[in-house]
């Protein structure tokens, strides 16, 4: 028992840096997946033509790749690009991005291809008649999805939405392949050290587990007292 009590202390340190830094990268990608992914679905329901189809085009090239890919192409790639326009002359440093930036920015586009889907089959289980009697009451088009769908889509989601705050906290694990000290990459140093793999991915799964358990319970909390009474959106991630 003395001996896991010090194994524990002297790892946590480490591991409480990564947990901190993989917690970030979670919730900067759901908010990032979040502003991109409901002007998304909005487009892809409310748009014209050739919204629809850059809507389309952006979630299904994001659901369609695997996430790792984007990663690689976004940190790798852009300034690959980058070198490329200054050849020519035009400016592309920026372009090149911390590793930490491109974390959040591929985390969170393919996020928000997700979370655009959820949004649109929210959005499409609101009645059209609500519309037509917001515009009968007097406002506009955009009034009316501002006033009555998105307030009313934000709360049908919820169910299909936490399921990506439980997925976004697991794939954040990614990132440790582009050096961000994140709660993989830390136990990965602390084995690199000690030579104790097993204990330690073992301690980790425990973690996340403990992690995703926790905020699965939140969530369903905040579900449970948002709930419209007859309407559910249940939407797996696939």
């Amino acid at each position: 028992m003395e001996g896991l009590q010090t194994f524990w202390l002297m790892i946590w340190p480490k591991l409480g840096e990564g947990l901190v830094v993989t917690l970030q990268v979670s919730a900067g990608a759901l908010l990032l997946g979040m502003v991109v992914g409901l002007p998304a679905a909005l487009m892809r329901v409310y748009g014209p033509k050739w919204m629809r189809w850059i809507a389309i085009a952006y979630i299904e090239a994001f659901r369609g790749t695997p996430l790792l890919v984007q990663l690689f192409v976004i940190f790798y790639g852009l300034p690959d690009v980058a070198r490329l326009l200054q050849s020519w002359g035009l400016p592309g440093q920026f372009l090149v991005l911390h590793r930490m930036t491109a974390a959040y920015l591929a985390l969170g586009l393919n996020s928000g291809a997700y979370q655009a889907e959820y949004f649109r089959g929210a959005i499409q289980s609101i009645h059209s008649g609500q519309l037509m009697a917001a515009r009968a009451l007097g406002m506009s088009h955009l009034q009316s999805i501002i006033h009555i769908v998105i307030p009313q889509a934000l709360r049908l989601v919820l169910p299909a939405w936490s399921n990506e705050v439980a997925y976004m906290v697991k794939y954040s694990s990614v990132v440790f392949i582009i050096a961000v000290p994140d709660l993989l990459a830390q136990a990965g140093f602390i084995i690199s050290r000690h030579f104790n793999p097993m204990e330690m991915y073992l301690v980790v799964g425990a973690i996340y587990l403990v992690i995703v358990l926790g905020l699965s319970t939140i969530l369903r909390k905040v579900e449970k007292a948002l709930e419209i009474p007859g309407l559910e959106l249940e939407v797996e991630r696939g």
